[in-house]
C-alpha cells in the first residue's frame, strides 16, 4: 500500500470516527430524524455538482429504484437510529458497536448469497457478537434512562448496514460509484423529508448544533464517501475494510478530547473481543493449521 493510500485509509477513519462526535453535539437539538434528514440533504447538496460534472444525473433516473433501496437501509433508517442512540450512549460505545457491521454482512451474505463460512470465520462470527453482549452486559436496561433501547439503535443500524452491502452487491454492481454514493443521499433525504417536518424542533437549535449536522453532511458523509470509493478504486475492498477496526480508535479520541468521555477497561475489553471476531469473520485473520 502506497504512502498516499494509507494517509488516506486514516484520514477516512479520522473523519468516520467524527461521525459519532457530531451527531452528540446536535442530537439533543435537532432530534434523531431530523438530525439524520438534514445530514443527508447537505451531502446530497454537495454531492449532485460532483455528479453533475461527470454526466452522472441520468443514472440517477434510470436506477431509481436500487438506489432508493440502498438510500433507505444505508443512511436514512441507520443515520437516525445512530442519532437516537447518541441521546444515551457515548461515541465511543456507538463506534464500537458500529464496528458489528461487517459481521452482519457475512451472515446475511451467508443466509441470502449462500456464500460459505468457514469454521474460523463462524467462531469470528460468535466472538464478534459474544464482544457485544459483553459490552451490554450490564447497560442493557430498557426502563427509563437506561441504555438498553440506545444499544438495539446500534445494533438494527449495523444490520441495516449489512444488509445494504449485500444488496449493493447484488443489485447495483453495475452503478458507477458516485451515483450509489450521490443516489444513496439523495433519496434518503426525499425518504427522511416529511417526517423532519413533522418533528422539526420548536426552538431554534444552536450555533454548535448546526455545526454538527453540517460537518456530518460535508465532512462525513460527501468528503468520507469520496474518500472510501477512491480507496476501493485503488487498493481494493479487502485493504480498505480496515477502515473498520480504526473507527472506534479515533471515535474514543475525538471523544475524550472534545466531549470529556471516558475509555473504561470494560469498553476496551469488549472492543477487542468485537474486532477480533470481525477480522476472524472477514477472513483477515487466519490462523496456522499445524498439520
Amino acid at each position: 500500500m502506497k504512502s498516499l493510500d494509507l494517509f488516506e485509509l486514516f484520514a477516512l477513519a479520522a473523519i468516520w470516527g467524527a461521525t459519532f462526535l457530531f451527531m452528540r453535539l446536535g442530537a439533543h437539538e435537532f432530534g434523531p430524524l431530523v438530525m439524520a434528514a438534514l445530514r443527508v440533504t447537505v451531502a446530497s447538496l454537495a454531492l449532485l455538482p460532483l455528479l453533475a460534472a461527470r454526466q452522472g444525473l441520468g443514472e440517477l433516473r434510470r436506477e431509481w429504484k436500487p438506489l432508493l433501496v440502498i438510500g433507505l437501509l444505508n443512511s436514512a433508517i441507520p443515520f437516525a437510529l445512530f442519532s437516537f442512540a447518541a441521546l444515551s450512549i457515548t461515541a465511543g460505545l456507538s463506534s464500537i458497536l458500529n464496528a458489528t457491521t461487517p459481521l452482519w454482512g457475512a451472515l446475511i451474505a451467508w443466509a441470502w448469497l449462500r456464500q460459505g463460512l468457514s469454521g474460523w470465520r463462524v467462531l469470528g462470527l460468535a466472538l464478534g457478537f459474544a464482544g457485544v453482549l459483553f459490552l451490554a452486559w450490564d447497560k442493557a436496561s430498557f426502563k427509563p434512562g437506561g441504555s438498553g433501547w440506545a444499544l438495539a439503535a446500534c445494533l438494527l443500524a449495523t444490520f441495516c448496514y449489512g444488509l445494504a452491502a449485500n444488496f449493493s452487491k447484488r443489485y447495483t454492481v453495475h452503478i458507477q460509484p458516485m451515483a450509489v454514493a450521490t443516489g444513496s443521499q439523495v433519496f434518503a433525504a426525499l425518504l427522511l423529508a416529511v417526517p423532519a417536518l413533522f418533528y422539526w424542533p420548536e426552538a431554534m437549535p444552536s450555533a454548535k448544533a448546526w455545526m454538527g449536522v453540517l460537518m456530518l453532511g460535508l465532512l462525513c458523509s460527501a468528503l468520507a464517501y469520496l474518500l472510501y470509493f477512491r480507496l476501493m478504486s485503488r487498493i481494493g475492498p479487502t485493504n480498505t475494510i480496515a477502515v473498520t477496526f480504526l473507527i472506534p480508535v479515533f471515535a474514543v479520541l475525538w471523544g475524550f478530547l472534545f466531549l470529556g468521555e471516558l475509555f473504561t477497561l470494560h469498553m476496551a475489553a469488549g472492543c477487542a473481543i468485537v474486532l477480533l471476531g470481525t477480522a476472524l469473520a472477514l477472513g483477515l485473520l487466519k490462523p496456522r493449521s499445524h498439520a
